[in-house]
């Protein structure tokens, strides 16, 4: 097992590979209440947090973007009463890379 939350993520560039639906399958069984959803045509990988109300939401909220700014790398985040979607995928290649499971596993850390 290759401890994705352990890791950090790596400069990604416009040219850096995809990952292989091989490598993907293996990576997502380290993070497996993430879901890969396609939005207009990009892969990316998706779940949603629950908390007891707003103020918990916004805290893992701000928690998320702290890691994303330390990483730079930066997902979609979707505040709502009690829930928070966070969607992880490479916006330079348009659609997975290694670095989007590492903060997937990462930001389970922080729920």
């Amino acid at each position: 097992m290759s401890k994705l939350k352990e890791q950090h993520c790596d400069a990604c560039r416009a040219d850096a590979p995809r990952v292989t639906d091989q490598e993907r399958e293996s990576l997502q069984r380290e993070i497996p209440d993430w879901q890969v959803i396609d939005v207009a045509g990009e892969h990316q990988l998706m779940r949603e947090f629950r908390f007891r109300d707003f103020a918990a939401a916004l805290v893992f909220t701000n928690q998320v973007a702290e890691l994303a700014e330390a990483e730079n790398h930066h997902p979609a985040l979707l505040l709502e009463y009690g829930k928070v979607t966070v969607r992880w995928w490479t916006h330079k290649i348009g659609g997975l890379h290694r670095n989007d499971f590492i903060m997937g596993a990462r930001t389970d850390l922080l729920a």
